[in-house]
């Protein structure tokens, strides 16, 4: 698959989601599911949240400054859905192999709250375990590298295994994990090395990548202080890629919940888009709903 032909220089992408809960009573829900506002200027249709049936929704910012919608869910059947044209420059993932790790005493107050241990970075529990490995790496990028090609190399990926309380330390014994998991073991790690770091949630494209592609899914990954600036690491696929949009970031996946109900229910139907279009193309018609596989944490 190749970039999407748009007679100008990068991406073109038709991204959304549909999420669809069966619930036994009338509940209250936070959705954080639109593109974060750092990106907000890249989109040529907003990718407005519509529900099915209808409800008043109320938007605000939390202390992270993503974009959450608040809203009362009916008794039964409901679905959320985001659908946006997004436009991309078409580059990879920045890259600086020389960016140098700040000493804490001289990191911005605003980073210091991502060096602390979180509900998924138990920080305390996997200290001696990262002095162990990467002391005598470079400070740094080359550092934080070489924590991603650890959690890379030695954690499997099966979304199978996903599972919604398995912490940093859980997933470093288990060996096992999907993207979320490779994401909080790295996080935990370059904090444990004096690094701030920050969980991220959003799209990543399949375009320019090899077949077969797998179904599409919100991923996760992180972002590293160094050099005065965050940089984007992602230690699942353990390469620079193109058509990363960010939705929401936090201290780790308890932060930035796709959904979060505040009562029962059962997810029904989970369906993510990110595809190139051409030039014209409206995106006028999501993809049709999905099947019932209840898993929402595969990538």
């Amino acid at each position: 698959m190749r970039p999407a032909d748009t007679g100008t220089s990068g991406l073109r992408l038709h991204i959304g989601c549909r999420i669809s809960h069966t619930l036994t009573q009338p509940t209250p829900m936070i959705a954080l599911l639109n593109v974060h506002y750092s990106r907000f200027g890249d989109l040529e249709r907003a990718d407005y949240l519509v529900t099915e049936p209808s409800v008043p929704l109320e938007s605000y910012r939390d202390g992270f400054g993503n974009w959450c919608t608040r809203m009362m869910a009916p008794a039964g059947e409901f679905t959320v859905t985001t659908d946006g044209i997004f436009r991309d420059a078409g580059l990879p993932d920045p890259y600086k192999p020389d960016a140098q790790q700040h000493a804490v005493q001289d990191l911005p107050f605003e980073t210091i709250v991502f060096l602390l241990g979180s509900r998924y970075c138990d920080t305390d529990l996997l200290s001696e375990r990262a002095w162990a490995l990467f002391e005598n790496t470079a400070p740094g990028w080359a550092r934080v590298q070489a924590i991603c090609d650890y959690v890379h190399h030695g954690i499997t990926f099966d979304y199978m295994q996903a599972d919604p309380t398995r912490t940093a330390s859980q997933t470093l014994a288990g060996g096992v994990g999907v993207c979320r998991d490779f994401t909080h073991l790295a996080i935990a790690f370059c904090r444990c090395m004096n690094i701030p770091a920050r969980y991220c949630t959003g799209y990543i494209s399949e375009i320019g990548e090899p077949l077969p592609h797998p179904d599409d899914d919100f991923a996760a990954w992180m972002e590293v202080f160094l050099d005065g600036q965050w940089w984007t690491f992602d230690p699942r696929n353990n390469k620079r890629r193109t058509g990363r949009i960010l939705v929401a970031r936090g201290r780790d996946a308890a932060d930035v919940p796709l959904t979060q109900m505040f009562g029962p229910g059962t997810l029904s139907d989970f369906k993510v888009w990110t595809r190139g279009i051409q030039t014209g193309d409206t995106g006028a018609q999501p993809p049709a709903a999905a099947s019932q596989d209840g898993s929402p944490a595969r990538s």
